[in-house]
């Protein structure tokens, strides 16, 4: 057996695993990277491809692939509603048709615990949770988006699957998670355990949290496996809540009112202090605590990190610039004193 996988948005947090574990997997032949820009990092058994999927022809690429895994996503620039809603869902549904119009046999989508609706923090929900996102915020709005149009796709011959992880983390994603959500002017030293004595924190923000190569192995599951099909929850134990992160973090949690939390990010957002508009607050604040058992029996996956030791990795890697020689991970893709991040006007436009 000799499969073709092609993998859309290949050189960021996940792409990047993914290709590694497709790579790792005798039944993968040939792997096709897509990317706005090729990097110089090549992993075993890929071939790169310069494409938008927003525009460029797509066809081409997916010709007799066995299966296409849909990553490629905006988070920033979040000042520009328009140029996200062209690439998230626009792009996912030219990604979409594209495929099944080649006929691949699967196609797995990176859903989002952010397709959910609020939901409850003390007893996990499987699949079957409403799909409404959360109105307040671009990223969980596009998810629900793109999940309605897979339901369009559904029996006309290739076999979907969606992924539905939690927050994903790697030491080599450090930098692009802090110049994505964290901005230029958070101290490096306060990502160290025991730096910030106290951490004020809402009882509502519970989160779910997954390593990037577990995330991996799930995809390349869903891609590989003949029974994979539906939606799966991905995540890994234990669940995240304020006193745990706090812990994590070596800080003494203060339970704070989420308005005021929220009329700060906010604030902050406007004024160009960090490039994270409130509505991932409002996200984390409202998304359930999703149940991961149909993963683990009917997928057949096993995270091998904990969720607390992926928090712990993220941190490192943000605090020693780590990273990857792809243009989303490349540890000084900032520039020097992050003076890039100020000149695209944190989160205005993209880097």
């Amino acid at each position: 057996m000799s499969l073709r996988v092609v993998v859309t948005g290949a050189t960021g947090n996940v792409g990047t695993s993914v290709l590694e574990a497709l790579g790792a997997d005798d039944r993968v032949g040939e792997i096709i990277g897509i990317s706005r820009r090729i990097p110089n990092w090549t992993p075993p058994k890929v071939t790169w491809r310069s494409a938008d999927v927003s525009r460029d022809e797509l066809s081409g690429a997916f010709a007799g692939a066995h299966a296409v895994i849909h990553l490629a996503w905006l988070i920033q620039p979040s000042r520009d509603a328009e140029q996200l809603e062209r690439v998230n869902v626009e792009g996912s549904r030219r990604v979409f048709e594209a495929a099944v119009a080649a006929g691949v046999e699967v196609l797995v989508h990176a859903s989002s615990i952010g397709v959910y609706s609020p939901g409850p923090k003390d007893a996990p929900v499987d699949e079957s949770w409403a799909r409404e996102g959360v109105d307040t915020l671009f990223y969980a709005r596009h998810k629900a988006a793109c999940e309605h149009m897979l339901d369009d796709l559904e029996g006309r011959g290739t076999r979907i699957v969606r992924l539905r992880p939690g927050l994903i983390f790697k030491a080599e994603a450090g930098p692009e998670i802090r110049r994505l959500f964290a901005g230029p002017l958070v101290p490096t030293m306060l990502l160290k355990p025991g730096r910030i004595p106290v951490l004020p924190l809402p009882d509502r923000l519970v989160v779910q949290a997954v390593h990037s190569r577990d995330v991996a192995d799930a995809y390349r599951l869903a891609a590989l496996e003949p029974q994979a099909e539906g939606a799966y929850n991905i995540a890994a134990d234990p669940v995240l809540t304020p006193d745990r992160i706090a812990k994590v973090l070596g800080a003494r949690r203060v339970s704070v009112p989420e308005k005021p939390l929220r009329v700060a990010a906010d604030g902050a957002w406007r004024a160009h202090v960090q490039p994270t508009p409130p509505g991932w607050l409002d996200m984390g604040l409202a998304v359930p605590i999703m149940d991961t058992s149909r993963a683990r029996s009917h997928l057949g996956w096993t995270p091998t990190v904990d969720s607390e030791s992926a928090l712990l990795e993220v941190l490192t890697g943000m605090r020693e610039t780590e990273g990857l020689d792809t243009p989303p991970l490349k540890p000084h893709a900032g520039g020097p004193l992050r003076i890039r991040e100020f000149l695209t006007g944190v989160g205005r436009r993209l880097t």
